[in-house]
């Protein structure tokens, strides 16, 4: 797997003058995500069973709930720097909750975009219950979420996390379209990366490092570890798409192909097999273009490209992460970039 690859001297900088042992992240984080999905459907008060039950369909507890574990962990972190406050506040735990729902809102949202039908191993929302229904539940779940927001009560963190909502709209409409150019193409994709993906963990590390500490450049470190972060998780996830099967990772493979998307390891395999080029532009749309593009990306060093590009995003967010004041939580947020790059679903 190219997944192990050179990693070891990238992350070298893990280790403090105290060498502090290894963090476990999830388990670091737990204590502060204890209920959390019961919180989530607590946010989620409805009137109709039917919309109460979608609602509730992906907060079944199964998720890995990586994002509010960040959130959590970065709030921590920030708060040991600023002033060795070692106790989550009531609202940074809040912007983890909030983090979950705008994510698993734009799941459901995604999966009708998508026409998709499985998700986490299971059936997606708009198979069940149809596109509609589904798109009204992921609209229901934003909005409890804007609630929850407005509760914190703090315009800052309001508009802070609102861009993130603005960022997804974008970030879709930016996979709707395609680039002629190839040198565009890339610059493109990781916009889209950015605005999908990493926007949301970025802007809710954000949110908790102003309610925790009032240093700009604290708000700016957790920023740009949250960006990077969210970027290498992508690429991470787009690589994936080729190398996992589908089983393990709960979805169908080369589903990016299907949707005629060029991803990270589409774009660097182009490079190799200037072929390539033409099915992009036409979107894997013609018989036999998705699995000729699948052996393209396998002959061709896309994959070990793309991986080789999640370490040095990794590389950056340990860079700025390492810049507050060291405690078990930045230690397991230096950890969770090595389990980011060797995830395998």
């Amino acid at each position: 797997r190219y997944h192990h690859t050179s990693i070891s001297h990238l992350c070298s900088c893990s280790k403090t003058a105290s060498d502090e042992k290894y963090q476990d992240p999830f388990q670091l984080g737990r204590k502060d995500l204890k209920n959390l999905y019961e919180d989530i459907k607590k946010e989620l008060l409805v009137s109709t069973a039917e919309l109460k039950e979608m609602c509730d369909y992906y907060f079944d507890g199964k998720g890995k709930a990586f994002r509010p574990m960040i959130v959590v962990l970065m709030a921590r972190a920030c708060n040991i720097h600023h002033n060795n406050s070692r106790e989550v506040q009531a609202s940074q735990r809040s912007v983890a909750i909030i983090a979950e729902m705008i994510h698993t809102a734009s799941l459901v949202h995604d999966d009708v975009i998508d026409d998709a039908n499985s998700r986490r191993g299971k059936m997606t929302v708009n198979q069940i219950w149809g596109e509609r229904k589904a798109v009204l539940a992921g609209d229901f779940i934003l909005s409890a979420a804007s609630v929850a927001l407005a509760r914190i009560g703090n315009t800052t963190i309001i508009s802070v996390l609102t861009q993130v909502i603005e960022d997804l709209v974008r970030g879709e409409f930016l996979q709707l379209g395609s680039k002629e150019n190839e040198n565009e193409r890339f610059a493109h994709y990781l916009e889209k990366t950015f605005k999908k993906t990493a926007s949301l963990i970025a802007n809710s590390c954000k949110a908790v490092s102003i309610l925790g500490c009032p240093d700009p450049k604290v708000h700016e470190i957790a920023y740009q570890y949250g960006k990077n972060v969210g970027i290498a998780f992508q690429l991470i996830d787009d690589v994936l798409d080729f190398t996992s099967c589908a089983d393990h990772l709960g979805k169908p493979t080369a589903a990016d192909l299907k949707l005629g998307l060029a991803t990270g390891p589409v774009l660097f395999a182009c490079r190799q097999f200037p072929e390539m080029n033409a099915m992009i532009m036409r979107r894997f749309s013609k018989p036999g273009d998705v699995e000729r593009a699948r052996k393209y990306v396998l002959q061709s060093d896309g994959v070990q490209q793309t991986t080789y590009l999640a370490q040095r995003y990794c590389h950056e967010a340990t860079r700025e992460i390492s810049k507050l004041r060291p405690s078990p939580e930045r230690e397991a947020l230096i950890q969770l970039t090595e389990m980011v790059l060797v995830r395998d679903k």
